[in-house]
């Protein structure tokens, strides 16, 4: 991690706490890794270093709940080193790592083997999940206690179903008798089959295979209803359709302990993006419809959703360079999904506290972890520059990953510092 030094004042920025707290123009004072003082307290004390962040938005340092950093593997796609300085230009200073790599993280030694490395490669804090089966093959329940002490943030079955409700059933109740958290991709892998497009106007008139709307609302409901029924913590993760926010609203209404998250790409894009067969839109889930899209706005603005993560998947350029079918699915998103939200708040269709509130104090709220800008908190903070603008291509992006969702055009947004536990990890000077 980069050296720093013991005092910082950050002076001059519009300070956003992610709690619906909106400061006009105040400094933080950040001394040995906590913040210390805001406001006049700030200005007063001396400090061995001052940044300026005059026309910028100073805020919580962005938490992301879905990353796939590829480490153990075999690097080709990216490793811990490339994938966490990305995302420290992206602005994050702690990512959730996916249990899909190679081997699979569903040992206590996957785990402290991603533990170690991160505290030696990345710049930034990372949270490993651990596997909720073996092997996340949906059928023998993993070591999850072991996993926990090891290190893991919370329990997750990645992109994968598992095989039916009685095993899903004992994961719950075994997860709630130790109090873990569970974050569950919903998907009935019977109804989604081959398909890789939903399944609606547009993979119709282009001949895709596609993903029905209850391949993914049929696996929310059963979700629910079991959650309801064990009382286990649950994280629904990458919510893609209306119908699935109505329900995870219904149930909270209800007092089932369930939030969810959505990815950056599905509040953006829709089934539309497929049009010209571009693979870099072939993503899990794929991207639906218009009014899906303004569904999870909703819920976004609501406060259904608390999450928007990444989603963040890189793939060497072999990997998409094939028929959308044989391609493999997902997008290289940290370092802009800062700038795919601001593009949200010029449209009107999310706030700027709503958006940064997504994506710092609403995804720390689900690891149980505070990260505010008050006296006393942890500093992890993110100095950004809504109004300047940059373009994302093979020289600019730093992760593994080229294939981000908006190439070549200018993008809102630039991350000037990443601090994470007081030191700066990223500096775009």
């Amino acid at each position: 991690m980069a050296t720093g030094h013991n005092s910082l004042r950050i002076v001059g920025g519009r300070l956003l706490d992610g709690l619906g707290g909106e400061y006009a123009t105040t400094s933080l004072l950040i001394r040995d890794g906590q913040v210390v003082a805001v406001g006049e307290d700030a200005d007063r004390a001396a400090a061995d270093q001052v940044i300026d962040a005059t026309g910028c938005v100073v805020s919580p340092g962005f938490v992301d709940l879905n990353c796939n950093l590829r480490e153990p593997g075999n690097g080709q796609k990216g490793k811990i080193a490339t994938e966490t300085r990305a995302a420290a230009k992206g602005g994050y200073t702690r990512v959730c790592a996916s249990p899909e790599t190679s081997p699979v993280n569903d040992s206590g030694a996957v785990t402290h083997l991603i533990v170690d490395n991160a505290a030696l490669d990345s710049p930034i804090q990372v949270s490993p999940l651990g596997a909720l089966t073996r092997g996340l093959e949906g059928e023998l329940l993993s070591d999850m206690a072991g996993l926990v002490a090891a290190g893991c943030a919370a329990l997750s079955n990645g992109s994968r179903p598992v095989a039916n409700a009685r095993i899903l059933r004992r994961c719950m109740a075994y997860a709630q008798t130790f109090g873990f958290t569970l974050m569950l991709t919903p998907l009935n892998q019977a109804l989604a089959a081959d398909g890789y497009a939903h399944e609606g106007r547009v993979a119709t008139r282009l001949g895709l295979l596609g993903i029905p709307e209850v391949a993914e609302t049929a696996a929310v409901m059963e979700m629910l209803l079991l959650a309801e029924d064990t009382g286990v913590r649950l994280h629904l993760s990458q919510l893609s359709t209306a119908r699935s926010v109505a329900m995870v609203a219904e149930a909270q209404r209800r007092g089932v302990a369930v939030t969810a998250d959505v990815a950056m790409q599905q509040l953006v894009f829709t089934e539309e993006a497929l049009a010209g067969y571009d693979s870099r839109f072939h993503v899990r889930p794929p991207l639906r419809t218009e009014a899906d899209r303004q569904a999870l706005l909703a819920g976004v603005r609501d406060g259904v959703i608390t999450a928007i993560v990444s989603a963040h998947q890189p793939h060497d350029s072999a990997a998409k360079q094939a028929p959308v079918g044989a391609t493999e699915p997902g997008l290289s998103t940290i370092e802009s999904v800062l700038s795919l939200g601001l593009k949200l708040v010029e449209a009107a269709e999310l706030t700027l506290p709503q958006l940064v509130a997504g994506i710092t104090t609403g995804p720390a709220r689900v690891l149980g972890i505070s990260n505010g800008l008050t006296a006393g908190a942890v500093a992890d903070v993110c100095v950004f520059d809504p109004a300047a603008r940059w373009s994302a291509d093979e020289t600019t992006l730093l992760s593994s990953g080229k294939h981000a969702p908006i190439l070549q055009q200018p993008l809102p947004g630039v991350v000037r510092h990443t601090l994470c536990r007081g030191q700066v990890v990223w500096s775009a000077d």
